[in-house]
């Protein structure tokens, strides 16, 4: 089978990204408060909040901050209009080695951690992160839920089945055991014991199945190219409140695992790398240091062009001199020579003339 010509970006192993709605009012006013806290508490570095018009009409957040290690993340969180009066949010963190799970999430940088502030709803599903999702009884609606979590969403969705019904301890979010990095980034679906088939029947379209009582993670679009489905499943989770070790294991295993950028993720990052403005000191030098030898590179290519177009018409105007003096030569020496006065010629003529002359003249009496 021929394989497709298309390539996909994968995510750097640098970079956390993530995607979310904020549902309540005065979303920008919440995040100021947020990164102004962490910077009191020393926390953060230092944020920004760039002009406008420095950020192609955007609302941007930047926040720079270490990780163990004494490890730099460099964060920028954007605003845009959402869905009935919210705010989606687009955050991309980058630091200076592979990102580790087990560091603090870039969310709870940008976003308070308290209950009542809805900035933790993922756009596609309207879901949010950090809670136990039921899925709906109708199978269509199920269906068209599945869809969209892997055609369009950032997160990573898990879809777990309850072997039989649960009680207060099973019905606790999972998520809430991943890695710090991931919690923000995962959203949990549960299916009931009585939904295992019609679950199957959903995801037959996505290529993947959920074992029963197990739980399985949904492909993303476009899909990660050399991982079967077995990989990212498990065949029993055990929902009595104790820890689900290979539950836990594989959905990092996903996280981390390199998978292509989805659809709108490349701008991000490139706008991360390459329109950040809360630079230290040392990093504005260094952009200054960059700037002059740009500058000094275009100077010398301008004069080495300049001496070279100079070099060009003295040549031109040579060979222009050349051809006007040889097409001068040519003309000359295509017109006939005068006889001169006293050549042999002449005289040669002159004595012919003479003989006619004399031969016409009629005989005297």
């Amino acid at each position: 089978m021929p394989s497709s010509s298309t390539t996909h970006a994968t995510i750097p192993p640098t970079v956390w990204l993530g995607r979310g709605r904020h549902a309540g009012p005065a979303a920008e006013d919440v995040l100021r408060l947020r990164l102004q806290q962490l910077k009191d508490e020393a926390v953060l570095h230092d944020f920004l909040e760039p002009p406008a018009e420095d950020t192609a009409g955007e609302r941007v957040f930047e926040a720079r901050w270490l990780v163990p290690e004494a490890v730099t993340v460099r964060a920028r969180l954007s605003l845009a209009a959402g869905a009935d009066g919210g705010r989606d949010w687009v955050l991309v963190a980058e630091a200076e080695r592979p990102w580790d799970p087990r560091w603090p999430s870039p969310a709870t940088m940008f976003w308070p951690e308290t209950p009542d502030e809805a900035w933790d709803h993922e756009p596609v599903t309207g879901l949010r992160f950090g809670e136990l999702n039921l899925l709906p009884e109708d199978d269509k609606d199920m269906r068209r839920l599945f869809k969209g979590a892997a055609r369009a969403s950032w997160a990573v969705h898990v879809v777990v089945h309850e072997a039989m019904t649960t009680d207060r301890q099973g019905r606790r979010p999972l998520t809430r055991l991943l890695p710090p990095s991931l919690r923000h980034r995962v959203v949990e679906h549960r299916a009931a014991p009585h939904q295992f088939r019609v679950v199957n029947w959903a995801l037959r379209d996505l290529g993947v199945q959920m074992p029963r009582g197990g739980a399985v993670v949904l492909p993303g679009t476009p899909r990660a190219s050399g991982s079967g489905d077995h990989d990212f499943s498990v065949r029993s989770v055990f929902l009595d409140g104790s820890e689900p070790v290979e539950l836990i294991d594989m959905v990092t295993r996903f996280a981390v695992s390199p998978r292509p950028l989805p659809q709108g993720a490349d701008d991000a990052v490139t706008a991360l790398r390459e329109q950040w403005h809360l630079l230290t000191l040392e990093e504005e030098l260094d952009r200054e240091r960059k700037l002059v030898t740009m500058y000094a590179e275009a100077l010398e290519a301008m004069t080495k062009s300049r001496d070279l177009y100079r070099e060009a018409a003295e040549r031109a105007n040579e060979a222009l001199a050349a051809y006007r003096e040889s097409a001068q030569d040519a003309d000359t020496a295509a017109r006939p020579v005068p006889a001169q006065a006293g050549s042999p010629l002449q005289q040669l003529t002159r004595t012919f003339e003479r003989l006619k002359g004399a031969r016409r003249e009629p005989p005297r009496s």
